[in-house]
Protein backbone atom coordinates (compact mmCIF):
# COMPACT_ATOMS: atom_id res chain seq x y z
CA UNK A 1 0.00 0.00 0.00
CA UNK A 2 1.19 3.37 -0.57
CA UNK A 3 0.87 6.58 0.86
CA UNK A 4 -0.04 10.18 -0.58
CA UNK A 5 3.13 11.96 -0.66
CA UNK A 6 1.04 15.15 -0.80
CA UNK A 7 -1.79 14.84 1.61
CA UNK A 8 -1.59 11.42 3.16
CA UNK A 9 -4.13 9.29 1.82
CA UNK A 10 -3.75 5.47 1.84
CA UNK A 11 -3.72 4.45 -1.57
CA UNK A 12 -5.12 0.71 -1.99
CA UNK A 13 -6.99 0.35 -5.02
CA UNK A 14 -6.52 1.65 -8.56
CA UNK A 15 -9.17 4.29 -8.19
CA UNK A 16 -6.79 6.35 -5.92
CA UNK A 17 -4.14 6.93 -8.03
CA UNK A 18 -4.48 9.62 -10.93
CA UNK A 19 -5.78 8.23 -14.20
CA UNK A 20 -5.64 4.44 -12.38
CA UNK A 21 -1.77 4.69 -12.38
CA UNK A 22 -0.33 3.07 -9.68
CA UNK A 23 3.47 4.64 -10.31
CA UNK A 24 2.38 7.56 -9.42
CA UNK A 25 3.37 8.81 -5.62
CA UNK A 26 0.31 10.76 -5.28
CA UNK A 27 -3.47 10.05 -4.88
CA UNK A 28 -6.64 11.05 -7.44
CA UNK A 29 -7.34 13.80 -5.04
CA UNK A 30 -3.92 15.58 -5.62
CA UNK A 31 -4.39 14.85 -9.13
CA UNK A 32 -5.17 17.56 -11.88
CA UNK A 33 -7.30 16.42 -14.87
CA UNK A 34 -3.99 15.03 -16.93
CA UNK A 35 -2.64 13.36 -13.67
CA UNK A 36 0.22 15.91 -13.26
CA UNK A 37 0.25 16.45 -9.79
CA UNK A 38 -1.19 20.16 -8.05
CA UNK A 39 0.90 22.51 -7.08
CA UNK A 40 1.02 23.68 -3.43
CA UNK A 41 -1.19 26.45 -3.29
CA UNK A 42 -3.91 24.11 -5.34
CA UNK A 43 -3.04 22.17 -2.45
CA UNK A 44 -3.80 24.55 0.21
CA UNK A 45 -6.81 25.35 -1.43
CA UNK A 46 -8.31 22.04 -1.47
CA UNK A 47 -7.25 20.84 1.89
CA UNK A 48 -8.47 24.41 2.83
CA UNK A 49 -11.87 23.92 1.30
CA UNK A 50 -12.08 20.14 2.48
CA UNK A 51 -11.50 21.37 6.25
CA UNK A 52 -13.86 24.15 6.04
CA UNK A 53 -16.77 21.67 4.77
CA UNK A 54 -15.99 18.88 7.15
CA UNK A 55 -14.63 20.28 10.01
CA UNK A 56 -16.86 23.52 10.23
CA UNK A 57 -13.61 25.57 10.74
CA UNK A 58 -13.45 29.77 9.87
CA UNK A 59 -10.82 29.98 6.79
CA UNK A 60 -8.09 31.30 8.25
CA UNK A 61 -7.94 28.53 10.77
CA UNK A 62 -8.45 25.99 8.05
CA UNK A 63 -5.64 26.88 5.55
CA UNK A 64 -3.42 27.51 8.67
CA UNK A 65 -4.22 23.95 9.52
CA UNK A 66 -3.95 22.94 5.94
CA UNK A 67 -0.38 24.69 6.15
CA UNK A 68 1.10 22.67 9.27
CA UNK A 69 -0.29 19.42 7.80
CA UNK A 70 0.94 19.76 4.63
CA UNK A 71 4.59 20.60 5.81
CA UNK A 72 4.78 17.04 7.52
CA UNK A 73 4.18 15.50 3.80
CA UNK A 74 7.37 14.41 1.87
CA UNK A 75 5.81 16.73 -1.31
CA UNK A 76 5.79 20.16 0.95
CA UNK A 77 8.97 19.46 3.73
CA UNK A 78 10.67 22.10 1.82
CA UNK A 79 7.70 24.26 0.26
CA UNK A 80 7.42 27.73 2.51
CA UNK A 81 3.82 28.21 3.27
CA UNK A 82 1.57 30.77 1.66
Amino acid sequence: MKTCISCGMPMTKPSDFPLEDESKDYCVYCARPDGSMQSYSEKLAGMTGFLIRTQGLDEEAARQLAARNMAKLPAWKTTAAD
